[in-house]
């Protein structure tokens, strides 16, 4: 499930089913977010948090047109009122 915030400043919740055991979580956190933006799992990476519960996730290799339109996915999905770009 992706979708919702927590927190200030507000972070997308990712639930996942897979057990935290041999990367398999981040694994699944991985598709999910792949899957609720429309692009490859390979696009994104774990840049810290690999072995806890909060994560920061970068895209990596998207054009400036296309980081808007995942910024306003992003809102989207987590609920918050989209910002003026």
């Amino acid at each position: 499930m992706v979708g919702g915030a927590v927190g200030e400043p507000p972070r997308l919740v990712v639930a996942v089913q897979a057990p935290a055991v041999d990367g398999k979580a981040n694994q699944a956190v991985i598709k999910q977010l792949a899957d609720a933006f429309s692009l490859r799992a390979r696009d994104f990476s774990i840049v810290f948090g690999e072995l806890g519960r909060d994560k920061r996730i970068v895209i990596n290799g998207q054009s400036p047109e296309n980081k808007k339109t995942l910024q306003v996915k992003l809102e989207e999905l987590m609920g918050v009122a989209p910002t003026l770009m």
